[in-house]
């Protein structure tokens, strides 16, 4: 990933937000079919693994041998930028359009897991986390479902972790630009209901 100096992001703790964020990630392969990419909520366990988990007719699994690279792409929010929206415009003219965004590329080596402990791991953690998100204390439990019924479900999928190598993070953020035009910018995007994103571009100490 093509990532220049301003736009580096160094900060663990910014990368490891996006993640939990947004963990729909985009799974990148090279295999003897050639590049193939899938899409799997991933959960990171301290800073250096992933889980997750993928259907039993994914043929990823078969074709794609345990410890292979992998590369795992997680995006965030983003927006396209006018240059109408930079009061510098009016001074110079010297602006053109641009796209904000962030994302985090994560590279590793993966191992499936198809024994019943790690799947059910693998189900739990991702369960327990969105569950409560979004229901709170009415949280759903893999032990709602009939005990017959989960087995059966979990006799079809295949567990995953990705043992991580490289981390590669961009936050393209405007930092290029002068602080009046960074503020403009956040305001625009604030306006059409790109709030997170918005936020981000902020001091960190107003973006509470």
């Amino acid at each position: 990933m093509y990532i220049p100096a301003h736009f580096n992001e160094t900060d663990t703790d910014a990368v490891q937000a996006l993640i939990t964020e947004f963990p729909l990630a985009t799974l990148v392969a090279h295999t003897d079919q050639g590049l193939v990419a899938n899409h799997f909520p991933l959960m990171a366990v301290g800073k250096d693994r992933l889980v997750g988990h993928l259907a039993l007719a994914n043929d990823l699994h078969r074709f794609l041998p345990s410890g292979s690279d992998i590369m795992a792409i997680f995006q965030s929010d983003d927006a396209y930028i006018s240059p109408n929206w930079y009061p510098s415009k009016a001074e110079h003219h010297k602006v053109v359009p641009t796209w904000n965004y962030q994302t985090v590329h994560i590279h590793g080596k993966i191992t499936f897991q198809h024994d019943d402990k790690s799947k059910i791991a693998a189900v739990g953690r991702l369960t327990q986390k969105h569950e409560r998100d979004a229901n709170g204390a009415e949280a759903w439990k893999m032990s709602d479902a009939p005990k017959e019924f989960m087995a059966g479900m979990l006799d079809n999928i295949v567990a995953f972790e990705i043992e991580v190598t490289k981390v590669l993070a961009k936050s393209k953020l405007s930092q290029n630009r002068s602080s009046d035009d960074i503020e403009s910018v956040a305001s625009q995007l604030n306006t059409a209901g790109k709030v997170r994103l918005s936020r981000k571009m902020q001091p960190a100490d107003k973006q509470a």
